[in-house]
């Protein structure tokens, strides 16, 4: 969506009623506005019009049979206003899936356009030459920055409390802040760690499989009285009416579909973003789903010779609205839109010396 488009709440509610029910007649959106607005026929029709206009929904037909829709090209990849989205509680959401959809499978192909892809290309920074030619004590230096800032936001997300400044003390000196946890101090260390093994064998996540997930969770869980493996019980997940899969072989099954899924991707940036997604759509572990997911993207972007994500300035209730978005109606707009800006954000952040 282009930014400088600026909405008004009615017309927001348009297309994200458009966006997750499509294909209304203008009466039908008269009717479902009602309850919510006082619009009048005139006003409607401008709506409709400005937003046809911004290419932000279409209109289908003609005479008795003029629907409206969403113009989205990609089933998964329409535009919904996330702040108008979540003015209603979870139970007020009609249109949310309360469990997983196997459907989501057949609809993760191509969901960066060759336009995207163009423009991602150019300013594509390859992370082995860019390093290769710093020197050591720089490199060891950014490096070390990039791993304080990415535990620092990665563990923030998850609702720890250091600070950035703390996390730095932690991580170069090993001094744990006052009046903070030692689980806080461990899940930013595990982190580290596992950044480290990460950047150590980075040609070993070319390939995602089971086993590697299993034991990037299993560092990122140290020490956090987690239980390891595939759960074996239900779990929920605050915000949202969606349920995860509770049955073990179940989990295991949409695991091993992902997974089959992502390696036959070929853009690495698409093999991230689908990874983050769906780790965490599937939710396979008991806890620490979500960095796990976060580590196992970067993972893949490193094995591929992409710069990582920190999410340094990523604002976390934006990033937890879009992945419940995600399991409520399969929209995956705002994951994207979030992890390629933060892709930008990398790019022009770290190792930049010139």
């Amino acid at each position: 969506m282009n930014e400088t488009i600026i909405l008004n709440s009615r017309q927001k509610t348009i297309v994200n009623l458009l966006a997750t029910e499509g294909g209304l007649s203008r009466e039908q959106l008269a009717k479902r506005l009602s309850s919510i607005f006082s619009v009048s026929k005139a006003t409607l029709v401008r709506d409709l019009s400005y937003l046809i206009d911004k290419h932000l929904i279409e209109v289908t037909g003609n005479g008795p049979s003029t629907a409206y829709r969403s113009s989205g090209s990609h089933s998964l990849l329409n535009y919904i206003d996330l702040k108008q989205y979540f003015t209603l509680e979870p139970d007020q959401r009609q249109s949310a899936l309360r469990s997983f959809s196997k459907e989501i499978f057949s609809k993760l192909w191509d969901i960066t356009s060759a336009d995207e892809q163009r423009d991602l290309q150019q300013i594509f920074r390859s992370f082995d030459q860019v390093t290769r030619t710093l020197e050591p004590t720089i490199l060891q230096r950014e490096l070390e920055r990039y791993v304080i800032e990415l535990s620092w936001k990665s563990s923030k997300i998850e609702g720890n409390t250091y600070t950035l400044l703390e996390t730095e003390t932690l991580i170069k000196q090993g001094h744990l802040a006052a009046g903070k946890t030692q689980q806080e101090a461990t899940m930013i260390l595990n982190h580290k760690d596992v950044f480290k093994t990460i950047i150590s064998h980075r040609q070993e996540f070319k390939q995602l499989s089971i086993s590697n997930l299993l034991e990037l969770h299993n560092s990122l869980t140290k020490n956090l009285s987690i239980g390891s493996g595939i759960r074996k019980q239900a779990v929920g997940i605050t915000g949202t009416i969606y349920q995860p899969l509770s049955n073990e072989w179940e989990i295991k099954e949409a695991l091993e579909h992902t997974i089959v899924l992502i390696n036959q991707l070929d853009s690495p940036l698409e093999k991230a973003i689908v990874t983050a997604a769906m780790i965490a759509y599937i939710q396979p572990f008991a806890d620490g789903n979500k960095r796990t997911a976060r580590m196992m993207a970067n993972a893949i972007l490193m094995a591929h010779d992409y710069f990582p994500l920190s999410y340094r300035s990523v604002d976390e209730n934006e990033y937890k609205e879009a992945l419940i978005l995600f399991y409520e109606l399969n929209n995956l707009f705002h994951v994207k839109k979030i992890f390629i800006d933060q892709y930008k954000f990398a790019l022009r952040t770290y190792f930049i010396f010139n």
